[in-house]
């Protein structure tokens, strides 16, 4: 009940603004030009670099994120904040490195440590959206902290419908613990249905009623598809034994359930692009589709090896993919160096906002490559994950990678399967990258001791927020891994 009254009450509210805006005359009821961009801002969960069509996945059909990528641009060389989840979630929410805050340290995020998530008071995309007029509503995977300290609707969020932490079975709704874990706003639910379905209708739900209110909105609609337990539409069956395990789904899934898993959600992707189309939506509307780290047991990550937990390019390089009718030329593609904590400035510079000067954006505004061809700007960016202990920084076409004690210098525009070490034939490149990385990571915040127990970890870093200090601990050693390469 709790649902289905929110979801009546959002609709009623928007078509009430909606007739206020067309009496009033003005733009919209916001006094905001209706030129401004909506934005609905699509991620994938765990999907590897070539795991849709228009990246050279020939066993699978995804006309509608295809036709994203025809209508708009598809990004070459695009990468994710990191190799894991909630860290990569953390970057583009903020628009920062993850590593400022505490809670894109540490995945997966433990369910008992009430003291880990993204601060309220930390400014967002969606906070900053807000303050310039827009609505706000994130459908899906949360995973930035649980309540009662965090949430979507303490990190500027209007509206949320779907789950907090890292995984949610299909059809039960139940996190790896086994605990319900489905929300509209901060009311838990209880609902029938295929998660992945479920989300579709309700993002098409949200699109009807921002249209009614002719209000700017941003969208974020975070799947958890494709990521464990692998259940298809119709894998009921599989849910009833997969619960029994946890979710920790070591020994099911195939490619076909993969592939299944993945067309469902470009199924319920173009009925939201059917949505924006009916409301006469499309033209002004960005439209992003992304994941939020490599592929995992079943991804395809060609031409890169590696997956989600490794530094390796298949574990950082995603599928990233922009439509925006009225500004962006369509069916190109661009080879500018991006990283998911570029959307925040990219955004807001096309809305006409703009980011808290207090949390100056680590992301560049990609506008000028998207809109005007200009050319790729030459890029820095670097990583750390503390699993083996692993470090990688991208400087041009040059990545330097430290995995335990073996570095590693590749060209990874050459050789993007990263086979030939030129750590001693380029030397001086080699050492030049591995200091500016110890220069980078004093900037940042340390890796959470986890050897710590207690308030005190809570304590050491309760006012980081934005913090930059002096150095770091050594390198950590790495932890087993878990069985057929699954992570959280």
């Amino acid at each position: 009940m709790a649902s289905n009254d929110i979801s009546r009450r959002t609709l009623l509210r928007g078509a009430a603004l909606g007739t206020l805006a067309l009496a009033s005359g003005i733009d919209d009821v916001f006094g905001q030009p209706a030129s401004r961009p909506n934005i609905v801002f699509i991620m994938a969960d765990d999907l590897g670099y070539a795991d849709v069509a228009c990246y050279g996945r020939p066993d699978l059909k995804t006309p509608n994120i295809d036709r994203i990528a025809a209508d708009g641009v598809r990004f070459l060389q695009a990468y994710a904040n990191s190799a894991v989840c909630s860290a990569t979630r953390t970057a583009l929410i903020t628009g920062r490195y993850q590593y400022r805050v505490r809670v894109g340290l540490e995945e997966p995020i433990p369910t008992d440590k009430t003291d880990v998530g993204l601060p309220p008071e930390h400014p967002t995309l969606p906070s900053l959206l807000k303050k310039i007029g827009y609505g706000t509503t994130l459908l899906g995977k949360w995973h930035l902290g649980a309540l009662p300290k965090f949430g979507p609707l303490q990190s500027g969020y209007d509206h949320f419908y779907g789950f907090r932490m890292g995984a949610l079975d299909y059809y039960a709704h139940t996190d790896t613990s086994q605990k319900d874990d489905f929300w509209d706003g901060d009311v838990a639910i209880h609902e029938t249905g295929y998660l992945t379905e479920l989300l579709g209708s309700r993002a098409v739900d949200v699109v009807d009623g921002y249209a009614r209110s002719r209000q700017p909105f941003l969208l974020s609609l975070h799947f958890n598809a494709p990521h464990w337990p692998w259940e298809a539409p119709g894998d009921e069956a599989e849910s009833a034994r997969v619960r029994g395990t946890g979710l920790r789904d070591y020994d099911g899934g195939s490619q076909k359930t993969y592939q299944r898993m993945i067309e469902a959600m470009d199924a319920q992707i173009g009925r939201v692009l059917q949505a924006l189309n009916a409301h006469g939506l499309t033209s002004n509307t960005i439209v992003i589709f992304t994941s939020d780290n490599g592929g995992e047991r079943f991804a395809d990550t060609w031409p890169f090896t590696g997956r989600k937990t490794e530094l390796l390019e298949g574990g950082l390089r995603i599928p990233s993919i922009i439509s925006w009718p009225a500004r962006i030329p369509k069916g190109r593609t661009v080879d500018q160096v991006s990283m998911t904590m570029d959307w925040m400035p990219t955004l807001l510079a096309a809305s006409g906002g703009a980011p808290d000067p207090a949390f100056a954006p680590d992301g560049i505004n990609l506008l000028p490559q998207l809109t005007q061809n200009a050319a790729p700007v030459p890029r820095r960016i670097f990583w750390r994950y503390k699993a083996n202990a692993q470090r990688a920084m991208r400087d041009g076409d040059f990545k330097y990678l430290k995995i335990l004690d073996n570095t590693f210098l590749f060209n990874v525009v050459d050789d993007p399967m990263e086979r030939a070490n030129l750590k001693e034939r380029r030397k001086d490149v080699h050492d030049r990258l591995a200091d500016q990385w110890l220069e980078w990571n004093a900037t940042m915040l340390p890796e959470v001791d986890e050897s710590s127990t207690g308030s005190n970890t809570g304590d050491r870093w309760a006012d980081h927020i934005g913090a930059k200090p002096a150095s770091t601990k050594a390198d950590n050693p790495a932890p087993a891994k878990k069985p057929g390469g699954q992570q959280p």
